[in-house]
């Protein structure tokens, strides 16, 4: 199976190659982490387009452009109004072969009918399939989740769980890897340095 590129080298050897092509990732991280930065390393390594459903698209790009990451412009379009799902098949429709898909966060789609809610994943998981694709599900994992997070982990590919700890004066970032279809979770969770950019932190934790 082709594997396509995270953007962060490190990463892409202890995941075999990179992410299989096809794949639905969910990357879980609460809304007070660094965790756009990860989103922002994910979308320059190939063609993206760039679902926002709270934030309007200028200000995703400005965020974009202010972080220490070489841009790859990618093709950014709002979600909003009383359809959100139609919305977004009907974009993510027009993604091209071999692309990177971010929804921006997830929640909002989330929320609305659970029978229609899991549809969308069906068709979304096809669509990633047919165009040898990658989608970026970025949830929030806040005060409250809806309760079709279990459905949303359930039928994803693969889960990176951000977790961001704040130890006296220093705050940690470490990224879980619990679920990868088809291939082997990582057995050990990941130190990240979260600051302009996205780096794996090698120095080791001392008890």
């Amino acid at each position: 199976m082709k594997r396509l590129s995270t953007g962060i080298s490190t990463l892409d050897r202890q995941l075999g190659g990179g992410i299989p092509s096809g794949s639905t990732l969910v990357l879980s991280a609460t809304p007070a982490s660094q965790s756009e930065l990860f989103l922002y390393e994910l979308i320059r390594a190939r063609p993206t387009l760039y679902l926002t459903t709270l934030r309007s698209e200028d200000a995703v790009r400005d965020s974009i452009n202010r972080a220490a990451i070489p841009p790859n412009d990618p093709k950014i379009a709002e979600i909003d109004g009383d359809a959100p799902l139609d919305q977004a098949i009907q974009l993510i429709s027009t993604l091209p072969e071999e692309s990177t898909l971010v929804i921006d966060p997830l929640d909002p789609l989330e929320a609305t009918d659970p029978a229609r809610y899991r549809r969308f994943l069906n068709q979304l998981g096809t669509h990633l399939q047919n165009t040898d694709s990658v989608a970026v599900l970025h949830a929030l994992s806040g005060r409250h989740t809806e309760a079709t997070r279990d459905v949303t982990e359930y039928m994803s590919d693969i889960i990176f769980d951000l977790r961001t700890e704040i130890r006296g004066s220093e705050i940690v970032n470490k990224l879980a890897v619990p679920k990868f279809r088809g291939a082997s979770a990582l057995e050990e969770t990941i130190k990240l340095k979260l600051t302009e950019s996205v780096q794996i932190d090698t120095s080791r934790d001392i008890a």
